[in-house]
């Protein structure tokens, strides 16, 4: 045995000549980074998950949304003009009576006066429309009088008919029916007129 064999240490730990066994400490270094690498992504994906949760239950970011919502709404459209349509005074109206009741129409057209507008013919109704009207009334004019006269006198009179001819002149007829009773009331009537005249409102979000 060697003087450098230290006692108790024989066989393949025993040391001869010069050479020394080199005694080195595990390599834990490794592992350490590798440990500490797992454990910051397990939290990160901890954390994101609390984050899916807490959206979940509070309806995510609602300034977002609000944002979102505000992206969303269509460019403001300026409101559309109002109508311009023709003063009561301005539509000449010829009453006709197509009813069986006796001074129907001297009676409608003294009313329709009261309330502005120019009165022309009064009397019965053409035979074309004689007992023909089975409705409140009927408003005959030229196709000009669609978008003029006819919307005026129409918010006198639920449900009359609007008709055209072949006319050229301004006047309008009005052919009283067997279902007329009475015009609406001039509070009502002015306030479908005002409608009518109004802009339309602007699209809102």
């Amino acid at each position: 045995m060697s003087m450098l064999t230290p006692p108790g240490m024989g066989g393949k730990y025993r040391i001869t000549g010069d050479k020394y066994p080199r005694m080195r400490r595990p390599r834990r270094r490794g592992k350490l980074i590798l440990a500490a690498t797992a454990s910051v992504v397990a939290l990160g994906l901890a954390g994101w998950g609390t984050m899916q949760l807490i959206d979940v239950f509070t309806g995510g970011d609602r300034k977002a949304s609000a944002a979102d919502h505000k992206t969303d709404c269509p460019t403001a459209r300026p409101s559309a003009p109002a109508k311009v349509l023709p003063k009561p005074a301005k539509i000449t109206v010829n009453v006709y009576n197509a009813t069986p009741r006796s001074g129907l129409a001297k009676k409608a057209a003294d009313e329709l006066k009261k309330r502005g507008f120019a009165i022309g013919k009064v009397g019965n109704a053409p035979a074309a429309y004689d007992k023909k009207v089975p409705g409140p009334g009927v408003l005959l004019g030229a196709p000009s009088a669609t978008n003029g006269s006819f919307p005026v006198l129409g918010t006198q009179l639920v449900g009359a008919t609007p008709k055209t001819d072949a006319r050229r002149t301004a006047d309008v007829d009005l052919i009283l029916g067997t279902k007329f009773k009475t015009f609406n009331t001039p509070q009502s009537a002015a306030a479908a007129l005002a409608a009518l005249t109004k802009p339309a409102p602007a699209p809102s979000c």
